[in-house]
């Protein structure tokens, strides 16, 4: 059925046509099952099929394409083309309502356009037409990826001369595709999980950033208002704005731990290294002072090693305070209240291992898997009950990463934890130009 230079193919014709392959394009389809089965990712299967399928019908540009919001928007994922340059590429967007493509995928019909100039004349509106006519492509072959049932995209064959395509190249295109479905399904998946996440990840950061500035107001001002600087107060006033600053002081630290998860997941966090920072002096020492209200407060006894001098080793000094702000932060959050921390540092020429041990309720070997994971508090009585994220040790771990070092714990359930860092002392050269 044609209605100004577009067919829509019917159905019962493009599978008899499917009986009418050449030996060359059976050949070609097994390969593709292979392939498809072998292929590492959607990209790698695709570009395989862009140059394998060349001589089996034109084709100077082949294009996937995913249908989001419902249904209600079109976004390219994938596109090549013989020729240069490729305006309508991946991340191009278009509406379908109105679109001669809602048919397409409504009844899953392959539909062909074998003049593309005389389809915008048209459709003067098409703006994806317009991109395409602008690259030199003059015939379209469109068909509906399919996922049980259900479409889930596009994809299409284009090339630059007129009236390229007839329903032999559609019945093989679509055959192509079928077999393509596994990987679509896939690849269309993991778009969209890493879609959701990046929002998700913008969101967070900004919310965070936003509820910063306002909390760190509020416990400056209650600070000054327990100082007596606009009155004195009474005993029972004074508590109270004392369990207000507790409580602004843990929302602060919760919107900075959810920026810094914000700026490592979004990649915005690469390390700046420092040659010769001293890790007891530069590292430790302003790290256990941002922790030590807390050891305080609980009357915690914290035994520190001998003071080992100075430990030159190159890192990014703010990362790695957020690494020991962490570890020491946490013995005291999950530390046994008057019990023992005790920090331990093992030093060579190559390598610093520091690790910090509390007394408390410790974890059992089953519930290792659970810790460094974005979100993730060991499902344990005496633990889920204490405040906290699931952020921190997943940010430490990031950070040890890019650090090229190393993070683990042991623990005896019921009565002690310990979390280890090793770090290299000197970053790795710089590859030298060849």
């Amino acid at each position: 059925m044609e209605k100004r230079g577009v067919q829509y193919v019917d159905m019962q014709a493009m599978n008899s046509a499917v009986t009418e392959f050449t030996p060359e394009e059976q050949a070609t389809l097994r390969m593709i099952n292979d392939r498809v089965a072998a292929g590492k990712n959607l990209e790698d299967v695709l570009n395989f099929l862009f140059e394998e399928t060349q001589d089996l019908m034109p084709c100077d540009r082949i294009g996937v394409s995913f249908l989001e919001e419902d249904g209600r928007r079109l976004v390219a994922h994938w596109a090549r083309a013989k020729y240069e340059p490729l305006v309508l590429g991946k991340g191009y967007t278009g509406e379908m309502e109105g679109s001669s493509l809602q048919r397409v995928m409504d009844e899953g019909t392959p539909r062909i356009i074998n003049d593309l100039e005389e389809y915008l004349e048209a459709h003067p509106g098409s703006t994806s037409t317009k991109v395409l006519v602008r690259e030199g492509v003059r015939s379209s072959l469109t068909c509906p990826l399919m996922v049980d049932g259900r479409p889930i995209g596009f994809a299409f064959r284009s090339s630059r001369k007129k009236g390229a395509y007839s329903q032999h190249e559609v019945a093989l295109h679509q055959a192509i595709h079928v077999r393509l479905s596994q990987a679509v399904e896939k690849a269309w998946r993991i778009q969209q999980l890493e879609d959701a996440n990046r929002a998700y990840m913008e969101m967070l950061g900004f919310v965070s950033h936003e509820l910063k500035s306002p909390v760190a107001a509020i416990i400056t001002q209650s600070k000054m208002l327990q100082e007596g600087l606009w009155g004195d107060l009474q005993p029972k006033q004074h508590e109270i704005v004392g369990k207000l600053v507790t409580r602004a002081e843990y929302l602060l630290n919760l919107t900075r731990e959810y920026l810094d998860l914000a700026r490592f997941e979004g990649g915005q966090a690469q390390p700046r290294l420092t040659e010769g920072l001293d890790f007891w002096n530069d590292l430790f020492l302003p790290s256990l002072e941002v922790v030590q209200p807390q050891y305080n407060e609980s009357g915690i006894d914290l035994e520190l090693p001998t003071d080992p001098g100075p430990l030159p080793l190159d890192a990014d000094a703010t990362m790695l305070k957020v690494v020991l702000v962490n570890l020491l932060g946490n013995a005291a959050k999950y530390g046994t209240p008057k019990g023992k921390v005790k920090v331990n540092l093992a030093v060579s020429e190559e390598r610093i291992r520091f690790s910090v041990w509390n007394e408390g309720p410790g974890f059992p070997e089953s519930m290792k898997g659970y810790l460094f994971r974005r979100f993730s508090r060991l499902p344990k009585k005496e633990l889920i009950t204490r405040k906290g994220s699931g952020v921190g040790l997943y940010v430490t771990w990031q950070i040890m990463q890019m650090h090229k070092g190393r993070i683990w714990a042991d623990s005896k359930e019921g009565e002690w934890a310990e979390f280890f860092i090793d770090l290299p002392r000197h970053a790795a050269p710089a590859p030298q130009p060849q």
